[in-house]
């Protein structure tokens, strides 16, 4: 093109595309794959087939970080479990440490929402997610939040289908007419501009004082960097357990390069990649020591250890057994109390429990030079003999 002295290239994007993509898959041999989907799976209706360079390995990413430099720190509020993150990302970490969050009080109040106030059952389950008790039950859930919870309430769903659908039903059942008597709906939809609109319509009713719930998605726009801090986002529901879409072709692929290079099930990865988006979308609220907010995890499942344990520590350790099996009358009472005792204003002599003392300091010291003996002896152990 440029030896042509082309000066019009929008007319050749389209070679552009094809070029760029024939120099992507010269240049990676191992980790990446060529996918065609028969169509877009947000519109999976439509006939149109999708040719894509998928990344399978995330440990190409951070290779070059760690040529280059000699101390790495990876740190975040999702990375849990930790014994996971070093086999993806085909490493050997130095140290590994889940810390307590520090705060001056009980400003988190995560609660397991199992089944509806007439007993039954809640969950995303395919087999269940829409059956009409299970959807009613979701519904009441939210209507009751919004006449307990004041200014911001954030809800997500598994997938932009499932919220159109649940959505569309409780307009037919008349929850949202009930809603709408509490606070005012927005909602994300796959269109950035109308996202960013809701958004900023959401924050002006907050602060006007009338109050507003956001309906949004696992995974989307705003589950991934849109805070909720402070009045914007005193609850929030994560409504069923996100897993990723398993009959998609790039996940076939990514789980099945993922069971042969560093033998990693395919039941492990996704329990853990579904919990850790949970974990993202609840921690949407909590910004700062000075804020708090109820976390519901609306799902039957989640109250089964293989889910909870997933969980990152500052959300299990503030976790309670009294509030793993709750029923939503229960978690109202709950959510009345937590509000109640959050309106009060703290003391000075609450600032100190969100420092970290001496011995506590000490105590984390003397673990990890633990740990770096540990490692030490183990990597001077005799390899173990073979009879010929």
């Amino acid at each position: 093109m440029k030896t042509l002295e082309i000066t019009n290239t929008d007319d050749f994007l389209a070679i552009h595309l094809v070029a760029d993509f024939g120099t992507l898959l010269g240049t990676y041999t191992k980790g990446f794959a060529v996918i065609i989907e028969p169509y877009d799976e947000r519109l999976p209706h439509i006939p149109d087939p999708v040719l894509q360079l998928s990344c399978l390995d995330a440990s190409l990413a951070m290779k070059p970080v760690f040529s280059r430099f000699q101390s790495v720190v990876i740190t975040s509020g999702t990375l849990s479990p930790l014994n996971l993150y070093p086999r993806i990302l085909d490493f050997h970490p130095v140290s590994i440490q889940s810390l307590n969050m520090t705060l001056t009080r009980d400003c988190l109040c995560p609660v397991v929402l199992t089944r509806g106030t007439d007993q039954v059952s809640v969950s995303t389950r395919y087999e269940q997610r829409l059956e009409e008790g299970n959807l009613r039950n979701y519904g009441r859930l939210i209507v009751d939040l919004a006449s307990v919870v004041p200014d911001g309430l954030v809800v997500f769903f598994v997938s932009y289908s499932y919220m159109d659908y649940v959505i569309a039903r409780w307009h037919e059942d008349g929850l949202l007419e009930e809603l709408m008597a509490h606070k005012l709906i927005f909602i994300e939809t796959q269109d950035v501009m109308e996202t960013t609109l809701a958004l900023d319509n959401f924050r002006r009713a907050c602060d006007a004082g009338r109050g507003a719930v956001f309906f949004s998605v696992a995974r989307g726009k705003v589950a991934e960097g849109i805070d909720f801090d402070r009045h914007y986002g005193r609850a929030v529901v994560m409504i069923g357990v996100p897993y990723q879409y398993t009959l998609s072709r790039v996940l076939r692929a990514r789980l099945d390069y993922l069971r042969e290079t560093f033998q990693i099930k395919e039941s492990d990865y996704l329990a853990f990649d579904a919990i850790r988006q949970a974990a993202q979308c609840v921690g949407r609220v909590i910004r700062s020591k000075a804020d708090y907010g109820l976390m519901v995890f609306a799902d039957k499942r989640y109250q089964r250890h293989d889910k909870r344990d997933k969980l990152p520590k500052w959300i299990t350790s503030q976790l309670k057994e009294a509030h793993m099996n709750l029923s939503t009358d229960m978690l109202m009472v709950v959510t009345r109390e937590f509000m109640r005792t959050m309106a009060q204003p703290v003391g000075q002599e609450a600032t100190g429990r969100g420092l970290l003392s001496q011995s506590a300091v000490n105590a984390i010291w003397e673990e990890q030079q633990l740990q770096r003996k540990q490692q030490a002896l183990e990597q001077q152990a005799p390899a173990p003999m073979q009879l010929g």
